[in-house]
C-alpha cells in the first residue's frame, strides 16, 4: 500500500474514532469502528488504544510505513444521531461503497450534522420532566408543574449555565434553580406533591447515557476509562443534589419552612 494512501485511512479511522468517542460511544465501539476501517483498505499493522479522552493510534512494521498520531478529545456531551451515523457508514464500508476518500467526505458531512433545535431541546425537557413525575407518582397537576419547571430550567442551561459555567457550579445552579421553581409552584398551589415535582424536573440533568457506558465500559474490561466516565458522572449527581439542597434551603428561609 502507497504511504500516502496509508495515512489517509489512519485519518479516516481516527475521525471516524474521534466522533464516535465525542458523541458518547463506549470504548469498545470505538476500538472496533477503527480496526473495521483499517482492516477493510488494507492497513494490517494498526493498533489503536483509547481512553476516555483521547485516542492513540499507530500502523507500521516491515512491510509497511509507520505512522503515529495522538488526539485529545475532552470529555463532552451526548449526539447519539451521530454515533448512530458513524456505526451506519462503518456497515457501509465493509459493504464496498466507499472510497477512503469519500469516507472522510461522509465523516464531514456527520460531524456538521445539526441537532435537536433549543425550542425543540426545551420542549423535550418539560415532557421529559412531566412524564418522570408521573411515573414516580404525581398526579396531573404535580406533572403539569413539573414541565413547567423543566422548560425553565431548560432555557436556563441553554442560555446561561452551559455556555457560561463550568460544570460543577453549572449544575448546582441548576438543581438549586429548578428546585425553588418547583417550592414556589407549590406554594401557589399549582402541584399538589413537591417531592415528585422536584424528582421529575431534576431528571432531564441526569446523565443516564454516560453512567451506562461507565458500567459498560469497566464490564469490557476498560478500567481507566469507566472509571473516568464513572467520575464524571458522579459528579453531576453530586452537583445536582448540591443544588436541590440549596434550593430547599433558600425556600425554607425565605418562607420560614415548606411542608412536603
Amino acid at each position: 500500500m502507497e504511504e500516502s494512501r496509508e495515512k489517509e485511512v489512519m485519518e479516516a479511522a481516527l475521525q471516524a474514532g474521534h466522533l464516535l468517542l465525542e458523541n458518547g460511544a463506549e470504548i469498545s465501539r470505538v476500538e472496533e469502528t477503527m480496526e473495521r476501517i483499517c482492516r477493510y483498505y488494507g492497513v494490517q499493522s494498526g493498533s489503536t488504544f483509547v481512553l476516555t479522552n483521547g485516542i492513540f493510534a499507530t500502523v507500521g512494521n516491515r512491510n509497511e510505513p509507520f505512522f503515529a498520531k495522538v488526539e485529545h478529545i475532552p470529555v463532552s456531551g451526548t449526539h447519539l444521531y451521530k454515533v448512530a451515523a458513524v456505526n451506519q457508514l462503518s456497515r457501509e464500508i465493509e459493504e464496498g461503497r466507499y472510497t477512503v476518500k469519500e469516507v472522510a467526505e461522509r465523516l464531514e458531512e456527520i460531524k456538521v450534522m445539526p441537532g435537536k433545535t433549543k425550542p425543540m431541546q426545551v420542549l423535550a425537557s418539560g415532557c421529559g420532566s412531566a412524564a418522570f413525575c408521573y411515573l414516580f407518582g404525581g398526579n396531573l397537576r404535580d406533572s403539569g408543574a413539573a414541565f413547567a419547571a423543566g422548560v425553565l430550567l431548560y432555557i436556563y442551561v441553554l442560555f446561561v449555565s452551559g455556555p457560561r459555567l463550568s460544570k460543577i457550579v453549572g449544575n448546582i445552579s441548576c438543581g438549586a434553580l429548578v428546585t425553588v421553581i418547583c417550592c414556589v409552584l407549590y406554594l401557589i398551589g399549582a402541584g399538589n406533591h413537591l417531592n415528585y415535582m422536584v424528582i421529575g424536573s431534576i431528571m432531564p440533568l441526569i446523565p443516564g447515557v454516560p453512567f451506562t457506558n461507565a458500567i459498560r465500559d469497566i464490564a469490557d474490561g476498560d478500567y481507566i476509562s469507566g472509571s473516568v466516565r464513572m467520575m464524571d458522572a458522579l459528579l453531576i449527581f453530586f452537583s445536582v443534589a448540591i443544588g436541590v439542597g440549596v434550593g430547599f434551603s433558600v425556600t425554607g428561609w425565605m418562607t420560614g419552612g415548606i411542608s412536603l
